[in-house]
């Protein structure tokens, strides 16, 4: 799931993101939300996320969690 709908994320959550200095290289870090910095019920690029650890990018993709 991509992460570009703000209703799909919560704290808590384990995510892929793609930080600022790494737009161009498309690198992915992995991390847990720790708070929702877009306000907007929809971006484009990706909701804006600061993880636990303090990196802030926008949402590439939810890890999707097996039951």
């Amino acid at each position: 799931m991509n992460g570009q709908n703000r209703k799909d994320i919560y704290p808590g959550l384990e995510v892929d993101i793609i930080l600022k200095k790494d737009q161009r290289s498309g690198t992915l870090t992995r991390g847990i939300v720790k708070n929702l910095l877009t306000s907007a019920p929809y971006h484009s690029r990706g909701i804006k996320v600061r993880l636990e650890d303090g990196q802030v990018g926008r949402v590439a993709y939810i890890i999707e969690e097996d039951f």
